[in-house]
């Protein structure tokens, strides 16, 4: 496997891409980045700097005073925020109840997908997002729409947070992420959408290590084509 190739994994919330996104990336021996995360981070320079994300002109104003930078560290994504590590702080609720609101601002998508672009000029990234097979890769070499049920994917949220030590109700999970499909899907730039090229794959009864004996046969088999 001397070809290396770009992997765009996109898919709703808590739909398990990142997950798959992560062991896929460690299987092949690539980079994993999270582009949620970035969006998260700018949720979080928001929320702690008290700036309404429905002042555009504030929003957009503040984002000369963001730097955002991705690390690896003992194979760990983490994402540091003007210098700080937020990787465990950016999956709260509050910070989740306006990123889908801050990605929709077609300012911070333009400096983020740049970032993103660049990131993918060697090869070798599996990236996943909303809008990563139809944006920021669109000749990604392999293209995975990955989806859920809204259940399967409440459940699977809240005990993500509780694991975290984070508190917080069934019925608020489900009324985020339903809030955050919606925006997502019907933003004016770069909605989520499946690529017309990708592959879909609805795990909402599918456990993670057959989600990833999946996809890292296609990732392999794309490969050993291109040698």
């Amino acid at each position: 496997m001397n070809r290396k190739i770009n992997i765009a994994i996109d898919g709703h919330s808590s739909c398990g891409k990142s997950t798959l996104a992560k062991q896929l990336a460690a299987a092949l021996g690539y980079i994993y980045i999270d582009s949620g995360a970035m969006y998260r981070s700018v949720a979080l320079y928001y929320i702690e700097n008290e700036i309404d994300v429905k002042n555009k002109e504030a929003a957009v104003k503040a984002l000369d005073e963001i730097q955002i930078d991705i690390k690896s560290v003992e194979s760990q994504f983490r994402i540091l925020l003007n210098g700080v590590d937020v990787t465990k702080r950016i999956i709260a609720i509050d910070v989740s109840s306006i990123v889908s609101e801050v990605a929709a601002i077609s300012e911070v998508r333009r400096k983020l997908v740049a970032i993103q672009k660049q990131l993918g000029e060697e090869k070798g990234v599996v990236m996943d997002g909303r809008d990563i097979g139809t944006v920021v890769f669109p000749e990604a070499e392999l293209k995975i729409f990955v989806t859920a049920n809204i259940d399967v994917r409440t459940q699977r949220r809240f005990l993500e947070l509780k694991e975290k030590g984070m508190s917080t109700s069934i019925e608020i999970v489900k009324e985020n992420l339903e809030h955050r499909d919606h925006i997502d899907s019907t933003r004016e730039d770069s909605p989520l959408m499946q690529a017309d090229d990708a592959i879909l794959i609805d795990n909402s009864y599918m456990r993670k290590d057959e989600q990833l004996y999946l996809v890292d046969k296609m990732a392999r088999e794309f490969i050993a084509s291109l040698d």
